[in-house]
C-alpha cells in the first residue's frame, strides 16, 4: 500500500468514526408529542343503574353473584346448549367475515415489516455489458479513441442508507404496530358480533318452533271445535253460521301455522351464511324449546373499558394517529443520505474482476425543503385535526357502551316482568276458553263467544312465546354490550405484532 492510499483510508476512517457519532448523538432523537391515553368520561356508578337487584319483581331473571365477576372465554357455554355449542364451534373455523378481519390483520403486521425495512440500507446492482462505436468525425474533441468500437462490463455495488436521525421512521414503525393493535381489536369485535348473530339467530329459531307448535295444537283444538258444531248442526241444535264461524277460525289458524316457516327458513339460511356453508346444504332440526337466560356475571362499571374489542380499537387508532403526527412533524426536518458506489467495470471478460477494474465513490447528501407554500404545516394541522376527531370517536365509543350494557340489562329485566305477568293472562285466557266452550255446548252462549274466546288465547300464547324470545335474544345482547369473554389483557402487544411472521401464514388460498 502506498503512503498516499494509506493517507486516503485513514481519513475516510475517521470520516466515518466523525459520522458515527455523530448519529449516535442525535439517533436518540425524536420529534412529536408523547402519547398520552385520553381520559374516558367519568365513570362514578358503583354498579350498572338497570341491575335487576335495584328491582323488585325481576321475574325469574338474576345476574350472577359477585357482581364483580366476568365472562371469560366461550362465552355462549353458559346457556348450556349443546347444540349452539357445536355451531359456535363451527363459526370459528368458518365464518368468512371473520377471515376477512383475520387477512386484514395479517396485512397489518406485513406493514409493520415493511416500515422497519427502512432501518436498513438498500443495496442494488445492475451488471451490464455495453459495445459502441465512436464517431469518425469527431474533430477538436476530446474523447479518446475517435471512431473505434470499444466494450464496456460493468458491476456496480449501489449502498444508500437514511439514518433515523429525527425518529420519522420510529414514528412510521409504532404507526404500523398501532395499526395491527387496531386491526385485532377489530378482528376480535368481528368475533364477538359474529358468534352473538349466531346465538340470536338460534333461539329465534326454537322461538319460532315453540310459535309452530302453539298453532299446530290451535289447528288440531279448531278442527275439534269445527267437528263439534257439524254434529250440533246436524242434530239441529245450533245454526249453520256457526259452522262457518268455526271452519273461518280454523282456516285462519292454519294460514297463521304456515306463515311461520318464512321466518324460520330465513333465520336457519343466516345461520348456514354465518358458518360458511351454502344454504341448500344446510338445516337445523325442529325443536321447540323455550329458554330461561342464565344469571350473567356483568361486572363493575369501570370494568367496561377493559372488556370491549370496540373501545380498545378506539383508543388503539388514537395511538396510531399520535405517530402519524409525529410523522408531521419530522418532514420540518433536513434528511441525511449516506450512499457509495463501488464495483469492477472492464472492456474485456479476462480483466472484469481484476483489482485494477474496482471503482468505487462515497458521499453524504443533505436535503431540506426551503419553502413549498406551508404544506407541511397544514398536513401537520390536517393530523392534529384527525386525532381530536378520534378523541371525539373514542369518548363517543365508550358512551354508546355503557348506553349498550344500561338498554340491554332493562330489557331482559323488564322482558322477565312481562312475562310473568303474560303467563297470568295466557293461565286467565285459557279459563276463559273453557268456560266459554262448555257455556256453549249446554246452548247458553253462541259461538260467536267461544271464537272470541279461542283468539284471546291464541293470541295471549303468541305474545308470550314472543316475548320469551325477546329475553332471549336481550340476554345475548348483553353478552356481547358486555364484551363476551374478552379484556384487553388479549389485545397484543406493539412487540407480539412485530414478531417475524411464517411465509407459510401468506400463502395464495384456492
Amino acid at each position: 500500500m502506498t503512503i498516499s492510499m494509506f493517507n486516503t483510508v485513514t481519513r475516510t476512517a475517521a470520516l466515518a468514526a466523525c459520522s458515527a457519532a455523530l448519529l449516535a448523538a442525535v439517533a436518540g432523537c425524536r420529534v412529536g408529542p408523547k402519547y398520552t391515553a385520553p381520559a374516558p368520561p367519568p365513570v362514578t356508578a358503583a354498579s350498572y343503574k338497570e341491575l335487576p337487584v335495584k328491582f323488585q319483581d325481576t321475574g325469574d331473571w338474576k345476574v350472577a353473584s359477585p357482581q364483580d365477576a366476568m365472562l371469560r372465554g366461550k362465552w355462549w357455554e353458559i346457556y348450556n346448549e349443546p347444540e349452539l355449542n357445536t355451531l359456535e364451534e363451527q363459526l370459528q373455523i368458518d365464518n368468512q367475515n371473520i377471515k376477512v378481519y383475520f387477512q386484514n390483520f395479517m396485512q397489518a403486521r406485513a406493514l409493520i415489516a415493511e416500515a422497519r425495512s427502512q432501518y436498513w440500507p438498500t443495496v442494488t446492482t445492475s451488471p451490464g455489458w455495453n459495445r459502441s462505436r465512436s464517431s469518425s468525425n469527431l474533430t477538436n474533441s476530446s474523447q479518446a479513441n475517435i471512431g473505434r468500437q470499444s466494450n464496456l462490463l460493468t458491476f456496480p455495488i449501489d449502498v444508500s442508507w437514511e439514518p433515523d436521525l429525527w425518529g420519522k421512521i420510529r414514528n412510521e414503525v409504532r404507526e404500523a404496530q398501532y395499526g395491527a393493535q387496531v386491526s385485532a381489536a377489530d378482528l376480535e369485535n368481528e368475533k364477538l358480533t359474529e358468534e352473538a348473530s349466531l346465538a340470536q339467530y338460534f333461539f329465534e329459531i326454537r322461538g319460532q318452533d315453540a310459535l309452530q307448535k302453539i298453532l299446530d295444537d290451535t289447528v288440531a283444538a279448531d278442527q275439534k271445535a269445527l267437528d263439534l258444531t257439524k254434529s250440533l248442526y246436524d242434530t239441529g241444535v245450533d245454526n249453520y253460521i256457526s259452522v262457518v264461524e268455526a271452519q273461518a277460525t280454523l282456516d285462519s289458524a292454519r294460514a297463521q301455522a304456515t306463515n311461520l316457516g318464512i321466518a324460520r327458513a330465513q333465520y336457519e339460511h343466516a345461520i348456514a351464511v354465518l358458518l360458511g356453508k351454502v344454504a341448500s346444504d344446510f338445516s337445523i332440526p325442529v325443536r321447540p324449546m323455550m329458554y330461561v337466560p342464565p344469571p350473567i356475571p356483568t361486572g363493575m362499571p369501570s370494568q367496561l373499558l377493559q372488556r370491549r374489542p370496540d373501545i380498545a380499537a378506539a383508543e388503539r387508532t388514537l395511538a396510531e394517529e399520535n405517530a402519524t403526527i409525529g410523522i408531521g412533524y419530522g418532514a420540518f426536518f433536513p434528511s441525511l443520505t449516506l450512499s457509495a458506489t463501488g464495483g469492477f467495470e472492464a472492456s474485456t471478460f479476462t480483466h472484469w474482476f481484476d483489482w485494477p477494474s474496482r471503482f468505487w465513490s462515497i458521499g453524504p447528501s443533505v436535503s431540506e425543503t426551503l419553502f413549498n407554500g406551508w404544506l407541511y404545516r397544514a398536513q401537520l394541522h390536517q393530523y392534529v385535526a384527525i386525532y381530536n376527531a378520534d378523541v371525539a370517536t373514542y369518548r363517543q365509543t365508550v358512551l354508546t357502551a355503557f348506553q349498550q350494557v344500561e338498554d340491554s340489562l332493562s330489557s331482559v329485566r323488564i322482558y322477565s316482568q312481562q312475562i310473568q305477568q303474560q303467563q297470568q293472562a295466557v293461565s286467565s285466557a285459557q279459563q276463559f276458553l273453557n268456560l266459554e266452550t262448555s257455556r256453549y255446548q249446554t246452548g247458553v252462549d253462541p259461538y260467536i263467544d267461544v271464537l272470541t274466546a279461542q283468539n284471546t288465547y291464541l293470541s295471549d300464547q303468541q305474545s308470550l312465546a314472543l316475548i320469551q324470545v325477546q329475553r332471549m335474544v336481550g340476554s345475548v345482547q348483553l353478552v356481547q354490550a358486555l364484551g363476551g369473554g374478552w379484556d384487553s389483557s388479549q389485545l397484543p402487544t406493539p412487540s407480539q405484532v412485530s414478531q417475524k411472521t411464517k411465509a407459510a401464514d401468506y400463502q395464495i388460498q384456492h
